[in-house]
C-alpha cells in the first residue's frame, strides 16, 4: 500500500510538471521558461541523475563557479539552459543514473517547472514491445516498460544543493516472469525457481533519493546521496540511462554484471569531486528484490562499494568500481559474491543534431567458492538527426545459470554470447512529446553443451513503438 501510495504521489507530480509546462507554451510552439528566483551564483540544474535524452546537448560552461543562462545552441529559446548539476561543479549533462557520469557532450533534457524556491523536472518513456524468441526455450509476448521521473531541486545561499528524486517504472504489468529475452538469467518470479531465458520486470518504485551537496570551491565538492530504493556506486550508469543503450527495449545478458544493483533497497553514499575526476563509497542492501514488484522492502546495509570516475575529455567518461555483495540471489541465501567493473564510455557530437555514443564494459563475479565468471559488453548508437537511431550490441558472458544444478543452484560453466542491431524512427507529435517506432534483430551463440536444449544457435526480434516526453 505505501509503495502504491509513493507511486500516485510521484506520478501526479510529473503529470503536474507536464501539465504546467503544456500550458506554458507560447504562441511559437516552444516552452516558456520560468522566471528564474534570485539564486547563489552556483544554482543548477534540478535533475543530478537519470539521464533523458533531449536532442539539444547541454553546452559545458567555461566557468564552474556559475551557471550558463544562455539558450543552447540552434537559437532554439526552449531549450533548457546550459547548467551545473547538483552535486557539484560541473555541467549537468555528465550526470547520468544515481551518482554516476556519461561524457559531458551526453544529452539531457527535461521538462523544467519552477514553483517558488524549488526547480521541478520531469520526463517520461514508455514502450510498447512485441517480443519473438526462438527455439524451444523461446517465447512470444507483447510487454511494456519505460519509466516516469521527477526531481525537485533547492539551493541554498551557503552554495549547497538538496535534490529529491522519485522514478516509477510500469514494468510490473509485464507480470513477475518478464519477458522472454534468450541466454539472461537472474532473479525469481515465484520465490522458488529461478528465471532463466528472461529478463525480470524492475520494481514499480524505481527509485526515491535524496542527495545534499556542498561546494568547496569552483573545482570541488563533497555529496550524499542516500535511496530507498536507489542506486549504489558501482558499474557504468544503467543501461536503460546510457545514450548507447536507451534506444533498445532489450535488457543486456550483462545486466548482472555490470548494473544489476542500480535498484538496491537501501544506499548510502559518500563522494568527493576534483575538477574531472570523483571517488565515491556506499554501503548498500545486498540482496536483489524479491518477487514483488510493487513493495518497498526493508533496508539493510550489509555490502559496501567503491568507484573512481574521471572524465579526462568532455567526450570520454571512464569507471573502475568494487562491490563487496552479501547474499545478493534470494533462492542462495548463503552465497555472497564480490563483484569488478571497469567501463569507458565515448560520445560524440554530429552536426547541430546528430550523436554518436559508444561503451565498452567489464565485469567479473567471485563467489565465495572462488568462482570467477566474467562478462564483456560493446554497444554503440548513432543518431544523424532528431529523427532516426541506429544502435547495436554485443555480449560474451560466462554463466552457470542457464542449466540449474540440484536445488536451482548454480550448474555448470558455459560461455555464451549475442548480438543485436536495430533501429528507431521518431517523429515530433506536440512540442516535447514524439512517437517513435522502431525493430531489432538479435543472434545468439551457445557451445555444444547447450545445443541441444536451445536447439542450435537460436535467434531473437523484437518490433515497439515508444511514447517520449522531455
Amino acid at each position: 500500500m505505501a509503495a502504491r501510495t509513493l507511486a500516485a504521489l510521484s506520478a501526479g507530480a510529473s503529470l503536474l510538471v507536464l501539465a504546467s509546462a503544456a500550458q506554458a507554451q507560447d504562441h511559437s510552439g516552444h516552452t516558456a521558461q520560468p522566471t528564474q528566483a534570485p539564486a547563489p551564483a552556483r544554482a543548477a540544474d534540478p535533475h543530478a541523475g537519470h539521464a533523458m535524452p533531449q536532442r539539444t546537448p547541454a553546452t559545458p560552461p567555461t566557468d564552474h563557479s556559475a551557471h550558463d543562462m544562455s539558450t543552447l545552441p540552434g537559437g532554439d529559446q526552449g531549450a533548457e539552459h546550459a547548467m551545473t548539476s547538483a552535486l557539484g561543479a560541473w555541467p549537468m549533462s555528465r550526470d547520468a543514473s544515481g551518482t554516476s557520469w556519461q561524457p559531458d557532450t551526453s544529452e539531457h533534457g527535461g521538462i523544467h517547472v519552477r514553483q517558488g524556491d524549488w526547480s521541478i523536472m520531469s520526463h517520461a518513456q514508455i514502450n510498447l514491445t512485441y517480443d519473438s524468441q526462438s527455439g524451444p526455450r523461446g517465447d512470444d509476448m507483447p510487454f511494456v516498460s519505460g519509466m516516469l521521473m521527477t526531481s525537485a531541486r533547492r539551493d541554498f545561499s551557503d552554495g549547497s544543493t538538496l535534490n529529491l528524486r522519485a522514478m516509477l517504472s510500469p514494468d510490473p504489468l509485464m507480470g513477475k516472469e518478464g519477458y522472454p529475452l534468450l541466454l539472461a538469467a537472474g532473479e525469481t518470479a515465484d520465490g522458488v525457481n529461478p528465471l532463466i531465458d528472461r529478463q525480470h520486470p524492475h520494481e514499480l518504485v524505481m527509485e526515491l533519493s535524496a542527495s545534499y551537496a556542498r561546494r568547496l570551491s569552483d573545482t570541488d565538492s563533497v555529496f550524499a546521496y542516500i535511496g530507498l530504493p536507489g542506486e549504489p556506486a558501482f558499474g557504468p550508469p544503467a543501461f536503460m540511462h546510457r545514450m548507447s543503450a536507451m534506444d533498445s527495449p532489450e535488457a543486456p545478458i550483462t545486466h548482472h554484471w555490470l548494473d544489476s544493483t542500480h535498484i538496491v533497497f537501501g544506499v548510502a553514499t559518500l563522494g568527493w569531486v576534483h575538477d574531472t575526476m570523483k571517488i565515491e563509497a556506499s554501503s548498500f542492501r545486498g540482496r536483489e528484490p524479491d518477487q514483488d514488484r510493487y513493495d518497498i522492502e526493508r533496508p539493510e546495509f550489509d555490502s559496501w562499494s567503491v568507484r573512481a570516475s574521471w572524465n579526462p575529455s568532455q567526450e570520454w567518461a571512464l569507471q573502475a568500481s568494487y562491490a563487496d555483495v552479501t547474499a545478493p540471489e534470494q533462492l542462495e541465501p548463503g552465497e555472497d559474491e564480490t563483484k569488478l567493473s571497469a567501463s569507458a564510455i565515448h560520445t560524440r557530437r554530429l552536426g547541430p543534431d546528430g550523436w554518436w555514443s559508444s561503451t565498452l564494459a567489464w565485469g567479473r563475479k567471485t563467489n565465495d567458492h572462488d568462482e570467477s565468471k566474467d562478462a564483456w559488453l560493446l554497444e554503440s548508437a548513432w543518431s544523424p538527426d532528431d529523427s532516426w537511431t541506429v544502435f547495436a550490441r554485443a555480449e560474451r558472458i560466462e554463466t552457470g545459470e542457464l542449466l540449474p544444478g540440484p536445488g536451482g543452484g548454480h550448474g555448470e560453466l558455459f560461455t555464451v554470447a549475442k548480438a543485436s542491431v536495430g533501429a528507431v524512427h521518431d517523429w515530433t507529435i506536440a512540442p516535447r512529446v514524439r512517437f517513435g517506432l522502431g525493430a531489432l534483430y538479435a543472434i545468439n551463440r551457445v557451445p555444444l553443451g547447450l545445443e541441444p536444449s536451445y536447439g542450435g544457435d537460436p535467434d531473437g526480434s523484437m518490433v515497439f513503438v515508444r511514447l517520449k516526453i522531455d
